[in-house]
């Protein structure tokens, strides 16, 4: 099926969408909904698939992804990331600027855009970055020119650690767009670091991790994000909340309402510090996977609302990178391929309800990133969908990895449920036969007036 070539009339699902569930049919013409409704005569020529009780989600918006390009392109790039990102149910993304060269200018920014049009299987925007010496750059941006500000206020690469307390007051004073942070305490890290050289030489065990960096530095830094926030009023978002401890930052309620809000990731929420002895490396990802406490801490937010928002923080690297010692393996995963899958779990398993998964995959990120006519089933909006069947299985092994990384930290696992079907403005961009041949991605508009 191309881009506006038929009707497409999904019958027989189960929708799930602002907090229900409705038997319905769903008509597609060209990129977007034309009807939910509970039975829907086909239009003449449309094709009709029988989905036989499957769950439609509006597809996943992942508010934080490292697809690598430009600069790493042999971990990943956008046309081999966003076919991973289709084949797992998300329809957008939102890309994150520690690249090489860093995305730190308006006109690095454009050129990212003209990297990925044509080139992208899932909807795209892209983050600005912050550093200690672009804010004017940063006072310049126009709202729908990127998703929002990105700030390493903990260890980065590159010249993104922005860790000048003026600086900091002037992004988080002056900038139109929102805030995003990742907060851990370089200086809490780097002498957990020196003292477990000390101690280890550099065969430090990957069970320290979470020890080095720690729960401590994690609530230094998003205690003074938060901070931040409050005094100048700015719209903050906080990346992969990984303690317990921090969650006491957050307010419960409704995303949309909120200046300051959360995220949580599908790894923190799936992981313990007990998998570093069986996964090692694998699993090394900043900030760290911490204790048992710590992710069900994390689950129980998610469902009381003081998270508002699970991604991935998908960040791939070859296996030959992630096989180095502690201090030469790099922190990240690839996630995007089985994310929801992770999720549709914790369903099955009752711990997160259809209603909820699709509030904190789809209907928060379109909200709180002003992403307009995505995120949700609703007639009018953008056909960005995704079907599964929560009856059939997906074991997770090495040869259906589609990222360019080829690896999952998921392998060994057998999910209870399958991605059946995405659709990308209103397009079928992978089914169980594989991903489309055409990336048909578009660049994604934002509308934010904080």
């Amino acid at each position: 099926m191309s881009a506006g070539s038929e009707s497409l009339l999904l019958t027989n699902g189960r929708v799930i969408n602002d907090g229900g569930e409705r038997h319905a049919d769903v008509l597609i013409e060209g990129p977007r909904i034309a009807r939910v409704d509970a039975r829907i005569t086909p239009p003449r020529g449309a094709r009709v698939v029988d989905l036989d009780g499957a769950v439609v989600l509006p597809g996943m918006i992942d508010d934080q992804v490292h697809f690598r390009e430009p600069g790493l392109t042999h971990k990943g790039d956008i046309y081999s990331e966003s076919r991973a990102a289709v084949a797992g149910g998300i329809t957008s993304y939102l890309d994150m600027p520690n690249n090489k060269p860093t995305i730190t200018t308006r006109p690095r920014l454009e050129e990212k855009y003209a990297l990925a049009e044509g080139r992208s299987f899932a909807n795209y925007g892209f983050y600005f970055g912050a550093s200690n010496d672009n804010l004017e750059e940063i006072k310049a941006l126009r709202p729908n020119e990127a998703c929002g500000v990105k700030v390493f206020m903990g260890a980065s690469t590159g010249n993104m650690l922005v860790d000048d307390e003026a600086t900091l007051e002037g992004i988080f004073g002056s900038t139109p767009l929102l805030v995003a942070t990742h907060c851990e305490d370089t200086p809490m890290i780097l002498a957990q670091e020196q003292a477990y050289r000390r101690r280890f030489g550099s065969d430090v065990p990957m069970s320290e991790h979470p020890t080095i960096r720690s729960a401590e530095a994690c609530y230094k830094s998003s205690s003074m994000a938060v901070g931040l926030a409050r005094r100048y009023g700015t719209r903050l978002h906080v990346l992969h909340l990984t303690t317990a401890r921090e969650l006491a930052l957050f307010e419960a309620g409704a995303a949309r309402d909120k200046q300051i809000t959360a995220e949580a990731c599908v790894h923190h929420l799936w992981f313990d510090d007990s998998r570093y002895s069986d996964k090692g490396t694998l699993i090394k990802c900043n900030p760290a996977i911490k204790t048992e406490q710590d992710r069900l801490g994390l689950l129980a937010a998610v469902r009381d609302d003081v998270i508002d928002i699970i991604a991935t923080d998908h960040a791939p690297h070859t296996l030959e990178e992630k096989s180095n010692s502690y201090f030469e393996a790099p922190a990240g995963l690839p996630l995007v391929q089985d994310a929801l899958l992770s999720l549709l779990e914790h369903h099955l398993r009752g711990d997160l309800s259809l209603a909820l998964i699709a509030e904190k995959t789809a209907h928060a990120p379109a909200d709180l990133f002003a992403i307009p006519e995505r995120g949700y089933v609703r007639e009018g909006y953008f056909a960005d969908l995704v079907v599964v069947d929560l009856n059939a299985q997906t074991d997770a092994t090495r040869q259906r990895v589609l990222s360019k990384c080829g690896w999952s930290p998921f392998e060994g696992e057998r999910f209870n449920s399958r991605i059946r079907m995405t659709i990308v403005n209103g397009v079928l961009a992978y089914d169980e036969n594989g991903v489309g041949a055409e990336p048909l991605g578009q660049r994604l508009q934002f509308d934010q007036r904080w």
